[in-house]
This record gives C-alpha cells, sequence and structure tokens, in this order.
C-alpha cells in the first residue's frame, strides 16, 4: 500500500459530526507530519489540519475549533473529528504526508442544510 485509505465520509446534517479515518503505510506514517486536506467542487485542494508524531496539532482558521486532528502511531492512521459541521464544510477530504506523497481517493463528505 502506497496510497492513503481515507474512509468514514457520508452525509449528515448541518450541526453534526463526522469521524475520518486515513490508514497509512508505514513508511509513510514515519513521516514527522500527516495531514487532512479537502477540496471542495470548485476549488483547490486545500490544507485543514496536521499533526506531528509527537502529537502537536495545527489548523487552519476555517475549522481551528471545530476539527480535532489525532494520530494512532500503533495503528498507522489518522483520525480527523469534525464537530459543528455546515454546507462550506461540504468536500473531498483526502490526508497525506509533508511533504506530500501519492494522494488517495479521498472520502466524501456532504453537510445538508
Amino acid at each position: 500500500q502506497v496510497q492513503p485509505v481515507e474512509s468514514g465520509g457520508g452525509l449528515v446534517q448541518a450541526g453534526g459530526s463526522l469521524r475520518l479515518s486515513c490508514a497509512v503505510s508505514e513508511s509513510i506514517f514515519t513521516s514527522d507530519r500527516m495531514a487532512w486536506y479537502r477540496q471542495a467542487p470548485g476549488r483547490n485542494r486545500a490544507y485543514i489540519a496536521s499533526i506531528t508524531n509527537t502529537g502537536v496539532a495545527m489548523y487552519d482558521s476555517t475549522v481551528k475549533g471545530r476539527f480535532t486532528i489525532s494520530r494512532d502511531n500503533a495503528k498507522n492512521t489518522v483520525y480527523l473529528q469534525m464537530n459543528s459541521l455546515s454546507p462550506e464544510d461540504t468536500a473531498v477530504y483526502y490526508c497525506n504526508s509533508i511533504p506530500n506523497g501519492y494522494w488517495g481517493q479521498g472520502t466524501q463528505v456532504t453537510v445538508s442544510k
């Protein structure tokens, strides 16, 4: 497995929550930082959060206070807990290492009004 495998997306009402998961190979996971990105319809892919291998997290202002990134080093998995979702969060969500490696297929998140 070279590409990350994202899962956990779906359809949720505004104000709801979702938890995304991203499984990566150990060779990718040993990168210092793992990050989540999203691509909304008609827009470029954008960074939203990252976490170092020691658990230091950083967030884009658009998600800070609503989303939480975490990682399980034993499972080579990165998570994104998303709360207080709004229709503006509708996008395909991807994870990747920093620097970026291969991109996975992403997972679709759709937030209805």
